[in-house]
């Protein structure tokens, strides 16, 4: 018999390999430079200098759980410090789920996400969201996939690819779904993108607030540009979770890098100055964004994002047949243009994920120019409408 594969292969990992010229892939921001996090003499070997390279704690520093607790108004005692948002869904995932256990989560979603669940042998049930919905989840049709054997529910937002949010009602009529049909279960809000708010747009509470069946993971990779500090965390009033994660976490990287957590600690420090900037950012970003979907109405359409550094862009069929779709992406390639292909996420082909946060304002044009060129060239369509005159999908 062969041996199994865990993980399936998915070409997302691309994003992780060399850079095209023009990269509208990346669900980051701007990552974020070290000097502004540290002061000169910190930089130059003063208070930094006396860190200890030890192991840390295996729940995390005390001084970061307390930080990320005060963001969302739950004790440090909830926090668990992990390795990237990733390391906490995949620990969720294998302390709560045996294999079999039901599981239901959506599509599309972050495959690494999926995948998580599949790896620990989860049986996955799968509510299918739609472009035409605008990835509006509807909890009445999440009902019909929940049972009382159900273990874990799944779910972002905003979602990854889309962008779209949950609005609190949502979130508050599927957890009382919950409580009626599988009331043993979790709900995990993947919460990445929550504070990617846009210029002044109001942050919505973390969800983690509603429920003791809540648990919240983000990380300080997407909104806070930090990537490289591979620091996420999970949160849960559940302490017996907590817990089971922190013996999860012992039991497969130890503890995070005490360098990591010290400069996670700086970064909540500055948190008011560094989301400040890169809302402001993300709001000319999206306007851009914007300007240029209603340049191109005659061959796309989109799903308005709520928050994020992404959103969904589909191919018109008016446009593009379905045999013109590889061929699409295969001239994106060639203009060295790379987009996220929906069938990464579980969505159809020709729907991409546009990536606007991260590439400089310039560099934005420059990458959204040539993509509108490889559009017109390859629908070979009518010419692209003054900016302003199209809509988007959501109206």
């Amino acid at each position: 018999m062969g041996r199994v594969h865990r993980f399936p292969d998915n070409d997302i990992v691309s994003l992780v390999g060399p850079s095209p010229r023009h990269d509208l892939a990346e669900s980051v921001g701007p990552d974020l430079l070290l000097g502004e996090l540290l002061s000169g003499a910190e930089l130059s070997g003063g208070e930094l200098s006396g860190l200890a390279l030890g192991y840390g704690t295996a729940a995390g520093d005390p001084r970061l759980r307390a930080a990320i607790a005060a963001a969302h108004g739950v004790d440090a005692g909830d926090v668990v410090v992990t390795v990237g948002g990733m390391h906490a869904l995949f620990l969720i995932a294998f302390t709560l789920c045996d294999p079999g256990d039901e599981v239901v989560t959506v599509t599309p979603l972050f495959p690494m996400a999926r995948n998580a669940l599949d790896a620990v042998g989860a049986a996955v049930r799968v509510l299918p969201l739609s472009f035409a919905d605008g990835y509006r989840l509807d909890p009445e049709r999440l009902r019909e996939h929940l049972t009382p054997a159900t273990k874990l529910i799944s779910l972002a937002s905003p979602q990854n690819p889309s962008g779209v949010a949950l609005p609190p009602a949502t979130v508050e009529r599927v957890l009382a779904i919950i409580a009626e049909t599988a009331p043993d279960a979790f709900l995990i809000m993947d919460e990445t993108y929550r504070e990617a708010t846009y210029g002044d747009t109001a942050t919505q509470p973390s969800a983690v607030e509603l429920d003791p069946r809540v648990i919240s993971v983000a990380s300080l990779s997407k909104c806070h540009g930090a990537a490289g500090l591979r620091i996420g965390w999970a949160i849960s009033r559940d302490r017996s979770l907590v817990e089971r994660l922190v013996v999860g976490k012992f039991n497969t990287v130890l503890t995070c890098s005490s360098v990591s957590e010290e400069l996670a600690l700086r970064m909540f420090e500055r948190l008011d100055s560094v989301q400040s900037e890169r809302r402001e950012r993300l709001a000319a970003a999206i306007g851009t964004t914007a300007d240029w979907v209603a340049e191109h109405d005659a061959f796309i359409e989109w799903v308005r994002p709520d928050a994020g550094s992404i959103c969904c862009v589909r191919l018109r069929p008016s446009a593009f047949a379905d045999s013109d779709v590889e061929p699409f992406y295969r001239a994106l390639g060639d203009e060295g243009v790379r987009v996220a292909n929906g069938a990464w996420f579980g969505d159809e082909a020709r729907v991409f994920r546009l990536g606007f946060g991260f590439p400089p304002a310039v560099e934005l044009k420059a990458a959204l120019d040539a993509l509108g060129a490889v559009l017109r060239r390859r629908a070979g369509g009518p010419p692209p409408n003054p900016p302003g005159t199209g809509r988007s999908f959501r109206g």
